[in-house]
Order: C-alpha cells, then structure tokens, then sequence
C-alpha cells in the first residue's frame, strides 16, 4: 500500500477582493498547490468574474502555478493572453468548445498543460476521443457560475467513471472535482480517483484559512500498488 498525492488549489473566485494581496500571500504559505483561477463572461455562465488584468496582478506575486478555468465562450481568442497573464494550466469547457481537439492543441503549443471541464449534466464518455491528449479534466461539482453552491453527488460515480476510462489510455491524468469542495466529501472524491481538490468558501471563509487548507492536504488515501 502507499499513500496517494494529491493537490489543493483554492478557488480565488472567493476571496476578499478588497484585500485580495492578502489573501494571495496567504494561499502563498499554506499547503495549497495551485490557484485555481475562474475566468467569467457573464455569457457562458451568469456570472461575470474578473479578467485577465486582475490575474495578471495575482500572477505578480503568487508563488505557486494558476491553473485557469475559463468559463466563456469562443476561448481559442484568449488562450495567448491567458498565457501571457501567468497561466500555468488552461481548462476550456467541452460545451463551449466546437473544435475542441484543435483547442487542446493550441493549449499545449502554448506550453500549458491542457484541461477540459465537463458541467453536471455532461457525461465522461464523450472525452473518450482526446482523452489521450489531456493533462487534466475538471469535473463540476455544481452549476458553474457561483461559489458557495452544494456539491452535488452524482460527482463520486462520474470521478470512478472516468479513472475507469483513463487506465491505459492516459495513466497520468489529473481529475479535479470544482465545487462545493469540503472535508466532509474530500476522502470519498479522492477514493474515487479525484486528483486535484478545488475548494473556494469552504478555505476562504474560514475561520483558519491555513488550517483549512492543511486539512484537505492532510488526508491520506491509501492506494494498492501492483
């Protein structure tokens, strides 16, 4: 048996805009891995978030690689100025993707690591054609477009379903569960096959941002090695 790893990146989508520096420094010392960064339109979701100057401003003094969520339309127009704003990891949304293999394409001549996010109601089976080619899928775990949503449970059964599909196929995807992330559901999301630990109000309204953190980091998941 050996202990599985897995990484924390908390959704800035939650923090205090009013002292966002702040709260950059503070993900800056915790155990997270990543920030996880959600770029709104208010067309593809009903949300409008923030844009790439604020992350240009987040990228200047984190210390750890933001892992951007895109949630727009037509994302083939801003995947260079995301990169040039600090990302890291580039997800686009299978539902607004009509060519999403070229897009995927694009991401990795970029340099960044390729991701797609499915919403709830859309299933793992339709990325059996480039699963090859993904670093990571994100699956939502809520309706995007809202932080402080309740998790919704169907998650766990699509997290078994596709680390069913990758075996063999890409061994090293990263899954990563987005919303409505906490302890109480972390074990059975990474039991289930889930890399990758979004979580937004449950770190950042905390009491203790850092203990949070470190306590989603802390749990050990016991893997049986062949």
């Amino acid at each position: 048996m050996s202990t599985k790893s897995h990484l924390i990146a908390p959704s800035v989508l939650a923090a205090d805009f009013a002292h966002l520096h702040d709260d950059i420094m503070m993900v800056n010392n915790s155990k997270a891995d990543w920030f996880h960064i959600d770029i709104m339109d208010g067309v593809f979701v009903p949300n409008i978030s923030f844009g790439f100057p604020v992350m240009q401003a987040i990228a200047k003094y984190a210390t750890k690689p933001l892992d951007v969520h895109l949630m727009i339309v037509d994302p083939d127009r801003y995947l260079q100025t995301c990169k040039d704003a600090g990302a890291e990891v580039i997800t686009v949304h299978y539902e607004a993707c009509t060519h999403l293999h070229r897009t995927l394409a694009a991401i990795k001549e970029l340099g960044c690591k390729a991701g797609v996010a499915l919403n709830p109601h859309t299933p793992v089976s339709l990325l059996k054609d480039v699963l090859a080619d993904l670093d990571l899928v994100c699956l939502m775990s809520v309706n995007p477009g809202f932080g402080g949503q309740k998790f919704i449970p169907n998650t766990y059964a699509k997290v078994q379903e596709l680390r069913a599909m990758a075996i063999g196929v890409n061994d090293n995807l990263l899954i990563e569960i987005d919303g409505g992330v906490t302890t109480a559901n972390a074990t059975q999301l990474l039991h289930a096959g889930a890399d990758v630990l979004v979580a937004g109000s449950f770190v950042f309204n905390a009491d203790d941002p850092l203990q949070t953190v470190q306590s989603l980091k802390d749990i050990d998941i016991n893997v049986q090695t062949l």
